[in-house]
């Protein structure tokens, strides 16, 4: 069976093309037409076509796309790609590639490659979290992606964080894009990194997540102090997640998922957070890397 998975980015929509057993049997990307609709959709279905037509088959299609589907209307919703938001996008696809098409968010078609054929195949539960420009999560339960009741399943990055420390004293609260206060995303996100880096150095200092690193790294102690108050942010809230789900595996993607400390040092601390004498749940680095996202798409139809 052949299966085409493509991920609408913000800047860059990507297609794969997948056989039975997974083999990659081709890979191709374009520009995203930035606040054109009509133009994304023909990209799409130029994408499907062009991959068809060189591998000589007709595949399944699964998309993951940077937001979430209503239940009550079926039109897009929370969408960081605002051309997005309340067009019937599904409908439309299948109108154009005359065939049904799955969609999902593109942090549940990463969690899902990540279960699938990645660094938490074989587990039962799997948390896949983000930690990029934003934060999102996918929750994989049994090979399958669970979506919800609202179509918001594991949207863990716009949960309120954790504000107060075990001394009693408040964390910086931070506005989100998302209208709320305080979401996880402002704490955790590379932006939120650089902002607390930058609120305990001198007046005007800013440094990049990589320049942060690279600086910790190298014995700079208000980097390592910013690194340190990162990963405490980062074991609060994923100790939320795993009192919840209880995840055997916690995957992490997006840029900060290349800070290898992270895998040692989070869960030495989110033992105090978790409600249990032990932890069993293993955090791990992706596999796959920045495939994961498009190999999620097309392993939508793991199960036809």
């Amino acid at each position: 069976m052949l299966r085409l998975g493509v991920d609408l980015g913000g800047t860059k929509i990507e297609i794969v093309a997948l056989a039975g057993d997974g083999t990659e049997l081709l890979r191709r990307r374009v520009p995203t037409p930035i606040g054109d609709y009509q133009s994304t959709l023909m990209a799409i279905a130029g994408l499907v076509e062009q991959a068809e037509s060189q591998l000589r088959q007709r595949g399944s299609v699964g998309i993951g796309i940077p937001g979430a589907f209503s239940i009550q209307t079926g039109l897009v919703k929370n969408a960081n790609s605002t051309c997005l938001i309340g067009k019937p996008l599904q409908s439309d696809l299948q109108a154009l590639l005359q065939r049904e098409v799955r969609l999902a968010n593109d942090a549940n078609c990463f969690a899902l490659s990540e279960a699938s054929d990645g660094a938490a195949a074989g587990a039962e539960v799997v948390f896949g979290v983000i930690l990029g420009t934003g934060v999102g999560g996918g929750i994989v339960v049994r090979g399958q992606v669970l979506t919800g009741a609202n179509a918001i399943a594991g949207e863990w990055g716009h949960n309120p964080f954790p504000l107060r420390s075990d001394d009693g004293t408040l964390c910086l609260p931070h506005n989100c894009y998302c209208g709320r206060r305080n979401c996880i995303e402002t704490f955790l996100s590379g932006p939120a990194l650089m902002a607390d880096y930058a609120s305990h150095a001198s007046p005007g200092e800013s440094l990049d997540p990589p320049q942060i690193i690279a600086q910790a790294a190298a014995g700079d102690a208000a980097s390592e102090a910013a690194m340190q108050r990162y990963e405490e942010y980062l074991a609060r809230a994923l100790a939320q997640a795993i009192n919840i789900l209880d995840p055997q595996v916690i995957v992490l993607g997006g840029g900060l998922s290349n800070i290898g400390r992270l895998y040692e040092n989070v869960p030495r601390l989110w033992g105090e957070h978790v409600f249990s004498d032990s932890v069993a749940t293993r955090l791990v680095k992706n596999r796959h890397g920045d495939s994961s996202g498009v190999r999620g798409a097309a392993w939508l139809w793991n199960k036809t």
